[in-house]
């Protein structure tokens, strides 16, 4: 179950175009009533780069919906106000608009100043994925991830590139993965700040003894998700 939901997490990541280094807040699971083991869970947070599993008992609150008119009835309930009516239901509130039908069976809208009830049978329904949400489902297994990128999230997902970046510069520079090093950074305002507020975290990841602004040697060029930045590795010693 726990490799299912791996794997499904990593079609939503793909679906959805982020990378996996991005990590991202929450994972949702739709299960009836079986649960993992913690030690399952950390496995499935981690390959994921998730911070939490959330288990659902349905897959109702991962599904929004949209609304289309019935052609077949409200061509001749509507007539020549059909078109201004057919904008007025696509801007329906998907889950609200669900809601009211499966309760009353009818909906109130309105049209050129006109008041028009709709029935169940006057909309076609569509099942559309909510915005912030990447969902899969195979077999009875769904799962999705929550898309919503924060600031914190960013700036975390920021981080990991630079230090992926600094260790493949490590590596190409023939460094043993025991040498301390002395990192020199060049970049915007951004990449900056961001090297400033987070140094002692990549500091620890890269094994620098030392953070500088500036171009050392073995300088390279990175993109890193989309901004310019020069790293420089220096081996101690």
């Amino acid at each position: 179950m726990a490799q299912r939901i791996v794997n499904l997490g990593r079609a939503a990541r793909n679906t959805s175009a982020i990378k996996n280094r991005q990590p991202l807040q929450k994972l949702y699971v739709v299960t009836e009533g079986q649960s993992l083991s913690e030690e399952y869970v950390q496995i499935i947070t981690d390959e994921l780069n998730v911070k939490e599993l959330s288990y659902l008992s349905d897959g109702a609150d991962l599904l929004d919906y949209h609304f289309k008119p019935q052609l077949r009835t409200l061509g001749k309930k509507l007539g020549a106000k059909l078109n201004a009516a057919r904008t007025v239901i696509d801007e329906l509130p998907g889950k609200a608009t669900k809601l009211l039908l499966d309760e009353k069976g009818e909906i109130e809208i309105e049209v050129e100043g006109e008041k028009i009830l709709l029935l169940t049978e006057d909309l076609l329904v569509e099942n559309v994925q909510p915005e912030g949400l990447s969902t899969q489902e195979d077999k009875g297994c769904t799962v999705s991830l929550d898309t919503t990128l924060t600031p914190e999230l960013i700036e975390e997902g920021f981080v990991r590139e630079i230090v992926s970046k600094v260790q493949t510069q490590r590596k190409d520079a023939g460094f043993e993965v025991t040498d301390r090093i002395r990192l020199y950074y060049d970049g915007n305002d951004i990449i900056s700040d961001i090297m400033e507020r987070n140094k002692d975290m990549i500091s620890e990841d890269v094994l620098a003894f030392e953070i500088v602004k500036g171009q050392g040697k073995n300088a390279c060029t990175w993109d890193i998700n989309g901004e310019s930045c020069v790293f420089s590795v220096e081996k101690k010693g």
